[in-house]
């Protein structure tokens, strides 16, 4: 991939195991690492960011080929796999760190964000508004090795056969055509 192709997109939409697993079978993404971001606390541990005081949302950053995906088809599938209309929450996880967020990396991705999440609400896909945070990236934090790559590591996990799996099968499922080969 040249590097004008080359694009980052950060997203947050609960834990990051179930999007870094959904991506990571995306065409045209390249890479998929776990990590923070939007908090005030430097270098963050995962027990910081737990806890809900470092202001850090779990995010995916992603390298993509936006001559094979663009960041658009991305926030198609980002915003069919987790629940954009729950402030805090995703299923059981709950807490600032589990936000629904969009982490802009240039004006074209926060205009593309916020005419999606307008095309949504509109077309009243979901029964109660999105609530999805629309900022501007800031500083993103790698989490720890044991994160990445984490449901192809760990699919017996009960976590990840409860959580993770039926998200990478609805990803499967509804964009097919969109699957790596």
């Amino acid at each position: 991939m040249t590097e004008a192709a080359r694009e980052i997109a950060t997203l947050a939409g609960g834990c990051f195991w179930c999007l870094e697993a959904v991506f990571d079978d995306m065409k045209g993404v390249e890479s998929v690492e776990s990590g923070y971001m939007g908090g005030k606390t430097a270098s963050p541990t995962y027990e910081e960011v737990c806890s809900g005081q470092s202001g850090h949302a779990e995010v995916v950053q992603l390298t993509f080929d936006q001559s094979a995906v663009s960041f658009r088809e991305i926030l198609e599938v980002f915003f069919v796999i987790h629940d954009p209309t729950t402030l805090n929450r995703q299923g059981n996880d709950v807490g600032t760190q589990y936000r629904s967020a969009v982490f802009y990396h240039s004006l074209d991705q926060k205009s593309a964000a916020e005419q999606v999440i307008a095309n949504l609400n509109s077309a009243r896909i979901y029964d109660d508004p999105i609530v999805t945070e629309v900022a501007a990236a800031s500083r993103f934090y790698l989490a720890e090795d044991y994160h990445q790559e984490y449901y192809r590591r760990n699919s017996g996990q009960p976590y990840c056969a409860y959580v993770v799996r039926p998200k990478v099968a609805k990803f499967r499922k509804h964009f097919l055509e969109k699957l790596k080969k």
